[in-house]
């Protein structure tokens, strides 16, 4: 689907009230919307705060422990895209870049299973190719406000006064008020009267090799009374996401696909759902493809032009990690 046409579609939608899913991906170059009501015939599953179209039926418990096993890419491969990026960095083409890769995974449990027992704010299951349980909202649109979150910053809970080593962070910190700065720009285009409500508080994820501390910010603005009828306008003036591209955008998604592997495709996109009245959506991070068999697990990590590569290349390798309802093992 031409995003153009998905654009129209959801304006189209939105003005009616019809409730549906939408699926982005980060090039925009084949993005999904459906009929709420018709996702679960085309393989659609979700599990979103507020609503899910699993039947409680589907949930399963497996019989044996979760294993996960990694073969990422060797680090004179991931040096090579980091020397792109500290280019461009140097270059003031972008000042902070989120630099990703897949990497091929061995696990024990198929895309459906996972997605039965993982826990995350925000679920996918697409079909047999793909997985996502993401922390992380993209944008979230009731009574005429447009609310982002932000997410930017993550360590290990069980580091020696981990919460304090994430808050003084300045590496952390940096990152945080360039992305901060730019999700207020993003939404200054789409609203009015831009407010930062929350800014970097502290979150605990809980995955199978144990816990994460994440921070976050809320900002808000104020929408027209009738921002249903310009849904997929409103949608396409936000991406990408800025947290899992970086700023300036235009310049960084060139440098981008210039240091990354391949395309992205829906990972590092976003989904979500219109209820007919409100909005709710997710970055499309957490997540494992499979393809041919191959599963991949893909992860990445902001770059400024103080970091290190050895210490983000660790971080890619560290946000590997599935979100476990209950430990039943390790990797």
């Amino acid at each position: 689907m031409p995003f153009d046409y998905f654009v129209q579609r959801a304006n189209h939608l939105g003005t009616q009230h019809i409730p549906f899913f939408f699926l982005i991906d980060f090039e925009q170059q084949h993005p999904i919307i459906c009929p709420l009501a018709e996702c679960a015939e085309q393989g659609i599953w979700f599990e979103f705060p507020s609503q899910t179209n699993l039947p409680m039926a589907a949930q399963s418990s497996p019989d044996k422990p979760f294993r996960l096993e990694k073969f990422p890419i060797d680090f004179a491969t991931y040096q090579q895209g980091f020397d792109i990026v500290q280019q461009a960095l140097q270059q003031g083409n972008s000042y902070l870049l989120n630099l990703t890769y897949a990497t091929p995974i061995a696990i024990n449990y198929d895309l459906n299973t996972l997605f039965s027992t993982t826990q995350a704010k925000y679920k996918l299951l697409f079909k047999k190719e793909f997985v996502c349980f993401s922390p992380e909202p993209f944008v979230k649109i009731s009574h005429n406000q447009i609310f982002t979150y932000p997410m930017k910053g993550t360590i290990n809970a069980d580091l020696p006064d981990s919460e304090k080593q994430l808050i003084n962070s300045e590496k952390e910190q940096r990152e945080h008020y360039t992305i901060v700065d730019l999700m207020r720009n993003d939404l200054a285009i789409v609203g009015q009267n831009v407010q930062v409500t929350r800014f970097r508080y502290l979150e605990k994820i809980i995955t199978e090799r144990g816990a994460i501390w994440q921070t976050s910010s809320e900002i808000r603005a104020d929408l027209n009374t009738n921002w249903q009828a310009h849904i997929g306008t409103i949608l396409s003036q936000l991406l990408p996401a800025g947290s899992i591209s970086g700023a300036p955008k235009e310049k960084t998604v060139a440098t981008i696909q210039q240091a990354e592997l391949g395309q992205r495709g829906y990972y590092t996109g976003v989904f979500g759902i219109f209820n007919g009245e409100s909005l709710e959506s997710a970055v499309a991070i957490r997540f494992i493809s499979q393809q041919n068999g191959q599963y991949y697990f893909h992860s990445g990590g902001g770059i400024t032009i103080q970091s290190n590569a050895e210490q983000e290349y660790q971080e890619l390798l560290e946000k590997i990690y599935v979100p476990l309802k209950a430990q039943k093992g390790t990797n």
